[in-house]
């Protein structure tokens, strides 16, 4: 077989079988049967180290992250899968905040090339293999499993957790997750398992007996995190962040064999950039304009990020603001403040909504602003009309802030 550079082996995985991420609809599989089979030509590896499981609507990476930087205070080797990522693919792979080397993905898709290609894997599932292949060679003491999407089908769900984590319920991806919030928690609770205890962000009370009753069938252990009154400091910018700190620490609480301390717990939430390297959450990207960008894309992640920004102070606001074409904009549009510029841009991927479709749906909800033919040139822009005491915001998508990091 014809040996590949880094960047080839890159590019032939994102070719393969559609990436919901880009194309949506079409690339969400209806079982675990190809992810199953791959686990076997690797001699299971997710059964080679201990694993925490983390789902839900909004607010999943955060607490994965925090998770993960707690353990790392507490001195465990730590891996932490998580998706999207925003400027390397290799973000998604990481041990004690370092990520898997170019090399070792290189390796995997080289040796395993055949196979992924004979039994048709997606990009994603071909990633969550890798992931787990890595942690069990580099035998972690425990990794932290970030859900790409749903729960029950979703391909890291072959794993059997220490504990599991719902964050919260929101509308998300309803075209494959159901069109209510009791249909979503459904497939979100799909990686409860048995006897394995779970952590529920918030008490949601549309979706409460959802989880009460999956639990009770599973036989596992059921922990709100919203009922501890205690709030804790952490260095990830923003109000909503106490929501997934509560989260974290509840599930660092329900782990059996492990040490870890009051102090492991302050200190891991007080450096989780630093100890795992997260990025686009409130993240201040310069000081004077200030500049902040956020990954929150739905309605429920825009909500607590728009409230933050409703307390920030600044004599003009300008919005750079882009979306996937799947977003419902009649949810998330009549959020944003009207007495602000827009910058309107299309995310570089095949899903990306135009900027002039994105414009016109906004003009509904009394947005108003310029069209860009790309984010670069949309933040550019918003970077020289901005003055000194001006605010610059920067999101609606992922991706758009991706191009802008």
């Amino acid at each position: 077989m014809k040996q590949l550079t880094y960047q080839e082996a890159l590019d032939w995985m994102f070719a393969q079988l559609p990436m919901f991420q880009r194309q949506g609809a079409v690339a969400f599989k209806k079982d675990l049967s190809i992810t199953l089979a791959l686990s076997i030509e690797l001699g299971f590896p997710e059964r080679q180290f201990k694993s925490i499981h983390v789902g839900g609507t909004n607010g999943k990476g955060s607490a994965s992250h925090m998770i993960a930087s707690v353990l790392q205070e507490a001195g465990y080797k730590v891996g932490l899968y998580t998706s999207p990522h925003l400027k390397s693919f290799t973000e998604r792979i990481k041990i004690n905040g370092t990520e898997i080397s170019e090399e070792k993905v290189l390796n995997f898709i080289q040796k395993n090339k055949t196979f992924l290609e004979q039994q048709g894997l997606s990009f994603f599932e071909m990633t969550v293999g890798m992931a787990f292949h890595f942690f069990a060679q580099e035998a972690v003491d425990v990794a932290v499993i970030e859900v790409g999407l749903g729960g029950r089908l979703d391909s890291t769900n072959i794993i059997r957790p220490e504990v599991s984590v719902i964050t919260n319920i929101g509308l998300d991806h309803t075209q494959f997750l159901g069109e209510s919030l009791v249909e979503i928690a459904g497939e979100k609770a799909g990686i409860i398992k048995k006897d394995v205890p779970v952590v529920i962000g918030e008490r949601q009370t549309e979706v409460e007996a959802v989880f009460l009753e999956k639990a009770q069938s599973m036989q596992s252990p059921i922990h709100f995190a919203s009922d501890n009154p205690t709030e804790y400091a952490t260095d990830l910018l923003g109000e909503y962040q106490k929501k997934n700190s509560k989260t974290a620490v509840a599930a660092i609480k329900q782990l059996s064999g492990f040490l870890v301390t009051d102090n492991h717990i302050a200190k891991g939430l007080l450096k989780v950039v630093e100890n795992t390297k997260l990025l686009g959450r409130w993240q201040v990207l310069q000081g004077s304009p200030k500049v902040v960008c956020d990954t929150a894309h739905n309605k429920d992640g825009l909500q607590l990020t728009l409230q933050q920004l409703a307390k920030e102070p600044y004599a003009v606001l300008h919005i750079v603001l882009g979306v996937v074409s799947d977003k419902k904009l009649n949810e998330v549009l009549p959020l944003f403040p009207k007495n602000a510029r827009y910058y309107f841009c299309k995310p570089n991927i095949p899903r990306g909504m135009s900027a002039n479709e994105l414009q016109k749906e906004a003009q509904n909800y009394h947005l108003e602003g310029a069209v860009f033919e790309s984010v670069k040139t949309a933040y550019s822009e918003a970077l020289s009309m901005a003055k000194p005491d001006d605010f610059i915001y920067v999101g609606g998508s992922t991706f758009v802030v991706a191009e802008v990091l």
